[in-house]
C-alpha cells in the first residue's frame, strides 16, 4: 500500500471552511479513483496546518491520479484557502495496525 500526504496551511479563519470542502468534495471524488483505499485528514485549528494522507492499493494508482490532473484539481478547490503552497510527498506504508 502506498500513501500521498499533502501538507497544508490555511489561512486564518478559513480551516472549517476548509474541512467541509475536504469532507463534501474530496472525499467523494477520492473514493471513486481506481485503487483508492481511504484517507485521513488531520488539522490543527491553531496553526492552521493540516495533513491529507490518502491510501492507494499500488504506487501506480496512487500517481495516475496525478497523471491524470485528479490531483490538480482537488488542490484547485482550495486555491482561495491556502496560505502558503501545498507539500506533495509520497510513502510506501511499512507497517499497518
Amino acid at each position: 500500500m502506498y500513501a500521498r500526504v499533502t501538507i497544508s496551511l490555511i489561512q486564518p479563519g478559513k480551516f472549517d471552511q476548509a474541512i467541509g470542502l475536504y469532507r463534501d468534495s474530496v472525499v467523494p471524488a477520492a473514493k471513486q479513483q481506481k485503487g483508492f483505499k481511504g484517507l485521513y485528514n488531520l488539522g490543527d485549528r491553531g496553526t492552521g496546518k493540516g495533513l491529507s494522507i490518502v491510501f492507494w492499493d499500488t504506487e501506480a494508482d496512487m500517481k495516475a491520479g496525478e497523471a491524470s490532473g485528479y490531483y490538480q484539481q482537488q488542490l484547485g478547490k482550495f486555491k482561495d484557502l491556502f496560505a502558503a503552497p501545498p507539500v506533495l510527498e509520497h510513502y510506501g506504508v511499512t507497517v499497518q495496525g
